[in-house]
């Protein structure tokens, strides 16, 4: 009989700079959805009787009343035992609420780049600009390492003043590009191309959840969770039961859903067709 990989949940909370990590000895949730295109990826999160000081700290922190306007970052990582955890989510707590007794839950309820939406900034490049130069200057605007796969080009007269977080919404309109925050990366690659070494083949034997449905734009589907799935990635779809959905996508999509204590741990991506 082969044996029950545990699953591993880890959930860190960072407030000046101070790093809090909780782990499934606890009762932890975490839902949430990422997207290939400007819109902030969201999460859910929520921690069950934790002990009064600790349950107390995190309520004052997260308030909307506290005058510590610092960034308060939550980092969610999931996997199994055997091959460790990946982050598979990461942004900036934007409200906190507390649960009726007796089982007292906090819910926390979190934006990727929020906090960076109060940096209000100008820019100006006379003349031409490359378009990895600007995505680099657009990266290092909002605190992120940059993933650039796009195929190059020149810019005219760009001009930009508002907050740091938008200009990720006015690159994604050049033309011909995904633009996203994934985490703590903004990814800027050709549109409709999958990352790089990215391929993910699913099928029944690799975790795959009853049968693709398509959509508009392709298909969604429900497979187990893993440290290789990645928003922009590519799925390699491979179904005996309903062949007609089999091939190559790209996911512009990604929702998760994790327990530590229930059934929940998997991944929901939207993939647009490739071939």
């Amino acid at each position: 009989m082969q044996e029950l990989d545990p699953r591993v949940i880890k959930i860190s909370i960072e407030v000046n700079g101070r790093l809090k990590t909780y782990d499934g000895s606890l009762a932890l949730t975490a839902n949430g959805t990422k997207y290939a295109n400007p819109l902030q990826n969201e999460c859910q999160v929520t921690l069950s009787n934790l002990d009064k000081t600790t349950q107390d700290s995190i309520l004052t922190e997260t308030s909307p009343y506290n005058l510590n306007r610092t960034p308060k970052t939550i980092i969610v990582e999931a996997g199994r035992q055997s091959y460790g955890t990946a982050v598979i989510y990461r942004g900036n707590i934007v409200s906190s609420t507390l649960s009726q007794p007796p089982d007292l839950t906090i819910t926390l309820k979190c934006l990727t780049g929020n906090f960076l939406k109060g940096n209000i900034l100008s820019r100006s490049q006379p003349g031409s600009v490359t378009l990895s130069q600007l995505s680099k200057q657009i990266a290092q605007d909002n605190n992120t390492l940059l993933n650039f796969q796009a195929t190059d080009r020149n810019i005219s007269n760009y001009s930009y003043a508002g907050a740091a977080l938008k200009q990720v919404d006015v690159l994604g309109t050049m033309g011909g590009i995904n633009v996203f925050i994934d985490d703590n990366v903004l990814v800027v690659k050709d549109a409709w191309v999958p990352l790089n070494n990215t391929l993910r083949v699913l099928n029944a034997e690799t975790g795959m959840i009853g049968i693709p449905e398509f959509t508009e734009q392709g298909i969604r589907v429900k497979f187990l969770l893993d440290n290789r799935t990645t928003l922009g990635g590519s799925l390699q779809i491979e179904s005996k039961e309903y062949p007609a959905v089999n091939g190559v996508y790209v996911i512009y999509k990604l929702g998760f859903q994790i327990a530590s204590r229930d059934t929940p741990f998997y991944y929901i991506a939207e993939a647009a067709r490739r071939r």
